[in-house]
């Protein structure tokens, strides 16, 4: 079976902004983009937020090829790109990524943001609860809660010209 997917529009995605924004009931200190989902998200929400401490995070974890030979909830998460321990030690960070999934990639940073002393919070455009591996575990705010492929207006491909290259 072919899972269903849905083409956002940049209003769609305005509307799912205006959906999230007023969820947040604390100031956070500082931001974690999950490269490369959460950037675009995430500078909109640093925008409407006033957020200055804008930082990334790059996780890579085994091709689901890799994960066959192995099994698949033992893959540990590769850091490609962190921030350092004293940027978030005593700070509330809001990580942001467009979809809770498996949700192993937003957890991965949870987890190393509390370990290096920081509050975190999770927040994303969509959450799957049918594919979460965390059982009840949840983000802390999401827009919508969604079982389809969701394809952004951001992951479009278009050409120099602002020509389709490929068919949605």
């Amino acid at each position: 079976m072919q899972q269903r997917k849905e083409v956002l529009t940049w209003n769609d995605v305005d509307q799912l902004m205006d959906h999230l924004l007023p969820q947040f009931d604390i100031n956070f200190d500082g931001m974690i983009m999950i490269s490369r989902g959460g950037i675009v998200p995430g500078g909109m929400l640093a925008e409407a937020t006033d957020i200055q401490k804008l930082l990334i995070a790059s996780v890579d974890f085994p091709s689901e090829l890799e994960e066959m030979e192995r099994t698949r909830l033992l893959a540990w998460p590769k850091f490609l790109m962190f921030p350092e321990d004293d940027l978030l030690n005593g700070e509330r960070i809001l990580i942001v990524d467009d979809v809770w999934g498996s949700g192993r990639t937003i957890t991965s940073v949870k987890n190393r943001v509390s370990a290096a002393g920081g509050f975190p919070y999770t927040c994303v455009v969509h959450f799957n609860p049918y594919r979460n591996l965390f059982g009840t575990n949840r983000p802390d705010y999401f827009a919508a809660i969604t079982d389809a492929f969701i394809v952004y207006p951001w992951e479009i491909d278009r050409d120099l010209h602002g020509s389709l290259l490929k068919d949605f």
